[in-house]
């Protein structure tokens, strides 16, 4: 059986890829939209090392689904 995702979904759909993806490599991606759009906060995703809980990523959570799921491809 073969399935084939479409970066076309939903954002929801896609927001869940890039949290598994983020888990595969042994990190986690979180999203707040708290104060979006301020200037510590950008509504997007932060990649976080589960192991020191240091931000790799986004620190101002800018970053896209699509972000979290090619850096993590290429971990």
């Amino acid at each position: 059986m073969s399935y084939q995702f479409s970066t076309n979904g939903s954002s929801s759909a896609l927001d869940h890829r890039a949290r598994r993806a983020a888990k595969r490599v042994g990190l986690l991606a979180v999203r707040r939209r708290w104060r979006r759009d301020t200037i510590d906060n950008f509504g997007g995703f932060q990649l976080i090392d589960r192991v020191t809980n240091g931000i790799v990523r986004g620190a101002r959570f800018g970053m896209s689904a699509e972000d979290v799921i090619a850096y993590c491809a290429k971990e």
